[in-house]
């Protein structure tokens, strides 16, 4: 079987991409929309769809803007790239330097990365380095670095990112045949809110929906700058992939909850892991924590909203798998026995 199309080709029309720039591909794109009907059953929204993200090639919606940024790295004469990442950059990042032949370089937060994640970039090939200090003082670096020639800096800050993750928002109004009425993200960086929001303007102005959504982000608690309006040191939750104090996109994803209608609003790490236990347990779609704040978001924001003949996306920004230390608390039994049919029986409660 052929590979899919790749998203450059797929959307060159709408990307600032042109016929030089190299046909990076991973097969990234072309994600799920999966109906939900316990979430409409719970919430009482009309029609509950779920896109799933970490069905990209390195188990993140990052792959979107990381495959147009590094091939524009490459268009412009780039031999390495860098990042600072809580995660999924960092390996979405590493595997397309390697797919590109390009050094790659990450500067992380020690001790704030999640295991999934961490191995992936030390596998791909980057050269990982972790300072002792917050995802903030890791991008400062970064972007010093670069300003100072050492690597093309491929963090959302370069617009290449934006530009790439919008092809979702263009996927799900493909899928539906419309824009949905409304949607429901994680927020971290920022970048993908913004991203989701342009877009949406972007496909309504060419004609593939007749509407834009409004757009709702969730923080969490511990980690909510843009909510509380003001720089958060030292950010704690356990959905590492949020867990930023000074979104670099902050700005963006203003202008997206305004322009929108929407709200940014937070969600505590218990409403997330109730979310993303049931994610797992009751649709089968294993998300990581940062994937489950949507959910939670949509859960605790349904009551008060007029969503009850609306249809809504939520985001699932990354794969359960990136983040299996969060997964092993999860209480649940495993049963060793002998290998007797009579005890293996009595086991499993047959």
């Amino acid at each position: 079987m052929l590979a899919r199309v790749s998203l450059i080709d797929r959307y060159a029309a709408r990307l600032p991409v042109t016929a030089r720039t190299p046909r990076l591909t991973l097969g990234e794109g072309s994600t799920p929309l999966v109906r939900s009907p316990r979430l409409e059953a719970e919430t009482g929204v009309r029609e509950v769809w779920l896109k799933v993200e970490g069905m990209n090639p390195t188990g993140s919606f990052k792959d979107r803007g990381m495959v147009v940024a590094v091939a524009k790295a490459l268009e412009e004469g780039a031999s390495s790239v860098l990042c600072a990442s809580t995660g999924n950059t960092a390996a979405s990042a590493a595997a397309y330097a390697a797919r590109a032949g390009v050094r790659c370089a990450v500067i992380l937060p020690a001790g704030n990365v999640a295991l999934g994640k961490l191995i992936q970039a030390m596998v791909f090939g980057a050269r990982v380095v972790a300072v002792r200090g917050s995802f903030d003082d890791a991008l400062a670096l970064a972007r010093r670095l670069a300003d100072e020639g050492e690597g093309t800096l491929v963090n959302s800050v370069n617009p290449y990112r934006i530009e790439g993750q919008k092809t979702a928002a263009f996927e799900v109004c493909e899928d539906l045949g419309d824009a949905p009425d409304a949607l429901f993200i994680p927020v971290g960086n920022a970048g993908n809110i913004t991203a989701y929001w342009r877009g949406f303007v972007e496909a309504a102005s060419w004609g593939l929906a007749g509407r834009r959504p409004r757009l709702y982000g969730f923080q969490a608690e511990g980690a909510a700058p843009i909510v509380r309006g003001h720089v958060i040191e030292k950010p704690e939750t356990v959905a590492t992939a949020i867990r930023i104090g000074n979104p670099a996109s902050w700005k963006g994803a203003l202008a997206a909850r305004d322009e929108s209608g929407g709200a940014i609003d937070t969600v505590t790490d218990d409403e997330i892991l109730a979310a993303y236990r049931s994610l797992a347990q009751e649709e089968g779609i294993f998300g990581e924590p940062a994937s489950a704040a949507c959910v939670a978001g949509l859960l605790k924001a349904a009551p008060r909203l007029d969503l009850a003949d609306r249809t809504v996306v939520c985001v699932l920004t990354g794969h359960g798998l990136k983040d299996p230390d969060t997964a092993l608390t999860i209480e649940a039994e495993m049963t060793d026995v002998p290998a007797d049919l009579d005890t293996v029986e009595r086991a499993m409660g047959l």
